[in-house]
């Protein structure tokens, strides 16, 4: 089943501040038919203005992915971290027990990032973290992976059974091939442009939500950009 959720339907809140959307209930937004895909929880698509950011908070059983498409952000946490979060890097925080942490852009111009969370597959594990650096030529015309649990040293770690690509797929590459499974969900989000995923349309910020695929023929008519994040259909 391949679900097509137009951009439009996305929730939208703007706090001055951070202009987001809210792709499955989050803060005060709550939908009881939009609460997750599978094990992903939480999908914002957030615009951080200068000088401005997340002040300390905190989180606890929860895997936290953070994508940066453009500017940066300095990030302190409880662990001891104290980081820059630039475009193209990516960021793992495992909450487990509980952490804080702040996210702030001391730079001149708007942070485009997306956060991202995902159900632990087990409770109690302690506070973690992992950030790496990416050049795009990685995953032009491929599929590339940026996150998982199989512990590759190229890829940021995760401590939950998930796999995260990105692709900025052009018109003369024929077609991606996934092959997925009936107990697998798939979560796809254009940035740019526009796909086809088994033949259905997916555009500019909107989300394909799929499940009992076996195999997904991914391709464009134009230049796309594109996330997709591959998880166990949830209990």
């Amino acid at each position: 089943m391949i679900q097509i959720i137009p951009s439009e339907q996305r929730h939208f809140s703007d706090r001055g501040w951070l202009k987001t959307y809210w792709l499955f209930s989050f803060a005060d937004y709550f939908d009881p038919e939009n609460t997750h895909h599978g094990t992903l929880r939480v999908f914002n698509d957030d615009i951080v203005l200068p000088q401005k950011g997340f002040s300390t908070h905190p989180h606890e059983e929860m895997e936290i992915v953070s994508i940066v498409l453009d500017g940066e952000m300095a990030h302190h946490d409880t662990m001891g971290n104290k980081t820059i979060i630039r475009k193209n890097d990516v960021q793992r925080m495992t909450a487990g027990t509980g952490l804080q942490h702040s996210e702030w852009n001391h730079g001149e111009k708007p942070v485009e990032f997306f956060q991202i969370w995902l159900l632990p597959d087990k409770k109690g594990l302690q506070p973690s973290y992992d950030q790496k650096s990416y050049t795009p030529e990685l995953w032009h015309n491929n599929l590339y992976l940026l996150a998982s649990e199989n512990n590759s040293n190229d890829v940021v770690s995760l401590n939950t059974d998930a796999n995260l690509y990105r692709s900025i797929l052009h018109r003369d590459k024929k077609t991606i091939s996934f092959t997925t499974g009936q107990d697998r969900s798939i979560f796809i989000y254009v940035i740019e442009g526009s796909i086809k995923v088994n033949g259905h349309d997916v555009h500019k910020r909107c989300q394909a939500r799929i499940s009992n695929e076996d195999s997904l023929q991914i391709n464009t008519d134009e230049s796309a950009d594109f996330i997709l994040i591959d998880i166990p259909i949830a209990n």
